[in-house]
């Protein structure tokens, strides 16, 4: 287990805890370089294989981080982030490091949520209309939202919202005041997520 599998980059003060961690392994610590961390834990291949149970663990512990200390920003990587050595990390980290800076005071004290809304079979719906009150709903609420794609004929309207946690509390009950106006939808509201949507760092594995 001597390679290093990446969750994501934060600030330079250290995050450590046992946990289900993803291949097996049970610890999560910091790798430090210059006032960035990167969040890792052992692994024995520097070439994951996705499977379900990872991805969750994946994402799950994105959310411990998140939750880590009172709150820690972390920008996130994809699934499968896995590196030879601390050497090889560490090269990565100075040479990425004005584009994890910016996006870490972009993403600051801030979290990701979904918004599905798809439309109940054989109805109607006015997509324009919908997007429009939706966003006099949620835009004032939200720092940043993106529009992701409809896969779906049935769904009507695919979001994620960049939402400063202390406006969390505001964005759910806007979503719920939504829900309550519109029987003809069924909306999947999700999250908190890392704000994948909203940072753009790339990395190669190694």
């Amino acid at each position: 287990m001597s390679n290093r599998y990446v969750y994501g980059v934060v600030e330079s003060d250290t995050v450590e805890f046992e946990t289900e961690a993803v291949a097996g392994a049970d610890r999560v610590y910091t790798i430090s370089h210059r006032r960035l961390g990167a969040v890792v834990s052992d692994i024995d291949t520097t070439d994951p294989e996705e499977t379900d149970e990872d991805a969750q663990i994946h994402d799950d512990v994105l959310r411990e981080i998140m939750d880590y200390d009172g709150g820690t920003t972390i920008v996130p990587m994809q699934f499968g982030m896995a590196f030879e050595s601390d050497r090889a990390l560490k090269n990565v980290l100075r040479g990425a490091r004005p584009a994890f800076r910016r996006a870490l005071n972009d993403i600051e004290g801030k979290i990701e949520l979904g918004l599905k809304l798809v439309r109940e079979e054989d109805t109607d719906i006015d997509r324009e209309a919908i997007e429009t009150e939706v966003a006099d709903h949620l835009e004032p609420i939200a720092a940043q939202s993106v529009e992701n794609d409809l896969f779906s004929d049935r769904l009507v309207l695919n979001r994620s919202y960049l939402v400063d946690a202390d406006e969390r509390e505001s964005f759910d009950e806007a979503v719920a005041e939504f829900e309550d106006d519109h029987d003809e939808l069924m909306v999947r509201y999700t999250g908190p997520f890392a704000p994948y949507s909203f940072v753009d760092v790339k990395i190669g594995a190694q």
